[in-house]
């Protein structure tokens, strides 16, 4: 079962939503193989730290966080990846490594790279390594209202 909270929020606001459930996986691309969606389609959320404050990044699957791309769009001073040890306790309903976009329930603000607008859907963990959600764009950045920037890149790019 998908992280309680989410589930009550999504329902709350009368959000139409999809869980699929498929064998555990840990990595962002693994589920979307798993789930048969493109890595481009699958939206993995990376926690960052801004200026000392931690937030969330979502980009797609096959792609990683281009950390000057988004201190720009953060307009912060100093930014780094976390830790899962630096965020464990911020997700208790969630397995580590599996926490859903929603910035709102956590205390974080939440960025969502520009790529992941031109969809209709949304995919996502659930909290969990084996459930994800799938909704519409709209209801997500509704609910959410992310920053929305351009800051990912592929990992061919990052080895130039």
């Amino acid at each position: 079962m998908p992280a309680k909270q989410l589930k009550e929020f999504l329902d709350s606001h009368k959000v139409k939503y999809v869980i699929t459930t498929h064998s555990t996986a840990y990595t962002a691309q693994e589920i979307a193989s798993l789930a048969h969606i493109r890595g481009e389609e699958f939206a993995k959320t990376v926690i960052v730290r801004i200026d000392g404050g931690m937030a969330m990044a979502v980009l797609p699957a096959s792609y990683h966080v281009d950390l000057p791309l988004l201190k720009a769009a953060a307009k912060g001073s100093r930014i780094a990846l976390a830790s899962e040890t630096d965020f464990r306790d911020r997700f208790p309903e969630c397995e580590t490594g599996a926490m859903p976009p929603f910035g709102e329930l956590y205390g974080m603000s939440v960025f969502v790279d520009e790529s992941l607008t031109r969809d209709k859907e949304i995919a996502f963990n659930g909290g969990t390594h084996h459930e994800l959600i799938r909704m519409s764009y709209a209801d997500f950045a509704r609910l959410v209202q992310p920053k929305v920037a351009k800051f990912s890149t592929t990992a061919e790019a990052l080895r130039l």
